[in-house]
This record gives C-alpha cells, sequence and structure tokens, in this order.
C-alpha cells in the first residue's frame, strides 16, 4: 500500500494506492468511509475489486491519517476540496464508492462538479431527513428540551460533557473536536443535491440498518434520474461492508458493466 499526502482545500488528505492494481482503460474506484470510520473499513472491499479497477482510498479529512480541515466543513466542503485532487489527475473514468457520511460527500462531488465522477455506487447511504412517526417525533423533541434544560444549569467541563455523551449519540460522544462538522452534516437536507446528480448510481441498503433505513434510499432513488435502489437482506448499517462484501462486490461487478 501506497500512501501520498496531498494538500486540498486548505487541508492535508491522506491518499491510498494498493500497489499493481491499475491497469488501462479499467476504471479508478474513489473509496470514502463512513463517520468515525477510515480507509481501512474499505480496504477488504477495495482488495476484492482489483480485477474490475484499480482503486485509491481516502482519508478524508479529520478520521485516520488526515487531519481535521481547517474549518467547520460540511459536505460541500469536502466535495470540493477532493475536487481539487481529481482535477490534477489525468482523465479516467472514477467511480465514487461511498460509505455512510462518505455517500453524502460522494453526491456533493456528483452534483457540484458533475465532470469528474462517472459513477457513484453509494452503500447505506446517508442524507436525508429519516422518515419518523409522531411518537418518536415527540420523543426527540423531549430529549432535546431536557438536554437544553440541563446545559443552562451546568457550566462548561466534565459535568456538561457527561451531559453531551449522555444525551447525544455515539458518534456525538466520540466526536471531540469534529462535533461542529458532525452536527452540520447530520442537519444537511441533501434533496436538491440528489436533484442535480446525472451520473448512473446505484444504492445499497442492508434491510436492517437502523442508522440510514432503507427507507431513505427510496427517497433518494426518487430524486436521482438515473439510480437504482439494491436491498439486502440480513444486513446491518455496518455488517453490510463486511459480510455483506461478496454481495457488493457483485452488485459493483454488474454496475461497472452497466456503464462501460
Amino acid at each position: 500500500m501506497r500512501k501520498t499526502t496531498v494538500r486540498i482545500g486548505g487541508g492535508d488528505v491522506a491518499v491510498f494506492k494498493p500497489e499493481g492494481d491499475s491497469r488501462p482503460g479499467a476504471p479508478l474506484f474513489v473509496w470514502a468511509h463512513g463517520w468515525g470510520h477510515t480507509h481501512r473499513n474499505m480496504l477488504p472491499l477495495a482488495e476484492a475489486t482489483r480485477r474490475l479497477g484499480g482503486s485509491v482510498l481516502l482519508d478524508l479529512p479529520g478520521f485516520g491519517d488526515s487531519p481535521p480541515p481547517p474549518g467547520p466543513w460540511g459536505t460541500a466542503d469536502y466535495a470540493d476540496a477532493i475536487a481539487e485532487f481529481f482535477a490534477a489527475r489525468p482523465p479516467e473514468r472514477r467511480i465514487w464508492i461511498g460509505h455512510s457520511f462518505g455517500c453524502r460527500v460522494g453526491l456533493q462531488l456528483a452534483s457540484r462538479h458533475p465532470g469528474l465522477i462517472g459513477g457513484l455506487f453509494l452503500i447505506a447511504a446517508a442524507g436525508l431527513p429519516r422518515t419518523r412517526s409522531l411518537p418518536e417525533r415527540l420523543g426527540i423533541a423531549a430529549r432535546r428540551l431536557a438536554f437544553r434544560i440541563a446545559r443552562q444549569l451546568t457550566p462548561e467541563g466534565p459535568r456538561r460533557e457527561a451531559l453531551r455523551t449522555r444525551f447525544g449519540s455515539a458518534d456525538y460522544a466520540r466526536a471531540g473536536n469534529m462535533r461542529p462538522i458532525l452536527v452540520k452534516a447530520v442537519g444537511e437536507d441533501l434533496s436538491e443535491v440528489a436533484r442535480a446528480v446525472s451520473c448512473p448510481a446505484v444504492l445499497v441498503y442492508g434491510d436492517g440498518d437502523s442508522e440510514t433505513p432503507p427507507e431513505i434510499g427510496t427517497r433518494l432513488s426518487g430524486l436521482m434520474p438515473h439510480s437504482r435502489l439494491i436491498v439486502l437482506r440480513g444486513f446491518d448499517h455496518w455488517s453490510v461492508l463486511t459480510d455483506g462484501r461478496h454481495q457488493i462486490v457483485q452488485r459493483l461487478s454488474e454496475f461497472v458493466e452497466q456503464i462501460a
């Protein structure tokens, strides 16, 4: 594995390339991990698809070997930085393969810089607000109100940090100085972004995914004119990358043939 560090968007991004996997005319797969992950979570999939094309794997800014971005980036900022990286490369047929947060960045990239991406292969894609029942919405509202009241009564320090851990998600509790970016990303509604995606796309979800349930994929697919939704049985948000690896590889192979 060869690692390079590129300066884009005012920050440094670690880029990884497996040795000896480039073939003339084959597509380049760009692998983008989910929140709290690194390129290592996508590496087994990249290794399993070497016969299909070359790969570059990213540590998105703030994860793995890439330091945090210079400010509280939204996913559009991430996409614009990656576009700088692509613009400096020779012409090539690129397919963006993202998981969760990496899908948000891929949607922004395909929408804002359409000439740089030839296809999107999105696994457990986030980007739209979840559809929730009335009891769920009331429960969330009550929890937020309780947190706001408790926060006003608690000075900044370890006790307030304990409140954040108690009331926030696991990602929020672990985010540290990346919290402003997490909050911004979770609050984004990428409906209009998805409508502007013109390249072919495949959306893959596990039917047991409670983080980004397949209903998000149904709505995303309805917004994207050249997309197809695939729901794999027996997988959740994380196991679709591991236990579902063989099915992911098969679906990606079919997608490559479709857009060749």
